[in-house]
């Protein structure tokens, strides 16, 4: 197993963890519980880690994993092609019809 993400997020540890898991890659996040123990422990050994099962597709999480974060900079929303909500920026799927954003990895160029 290698480690591919850490944060003080969980939430986005867990969300790195569905978008790894939809693109084929087999993975756990490791300390996902164990936030609470700061203070007792150092705050770095509770930061929840993303650990890719297989260590043959690391360099491919790794890439997912910038590009979501990449993704995620933008200060600017996007209507979705599909139903025309707009989306606050981070989001790379309509939370209405989970249609992808324009630009995301895969999407249907409009």
């Amino acid at each position: 197993m290698k480690r591919v993400f850490c944060s003080h997020d969980p939430m986005l540890a867990g969300y790195l963890r569905s978008v790894l898991e939809e693109h084929g890659i087999a993975c756990l996040v490791k300390n996902e519980f164990l936030i609470g123990g700061g203070g007792e422990l150092p705050p770095t050994e509770c930061w929840p880690e993303v650990w890719v099962v297989d260590d043959g597709q690391e360099a491919r999480a790794r890439a997912i994993v910038e590009e979501v974060r990449q993704s995620g900079s933008s200060d600017e929303g996007w209507r979705c092609p599909v139903c025309a909500e707009w989306i606050e920026p981070g989001f790379g799927a309509c939370w209405r019809c989970a249609g992808d954003a324009p630009d995301a990895p895969g999407a249907d160029p409009a």
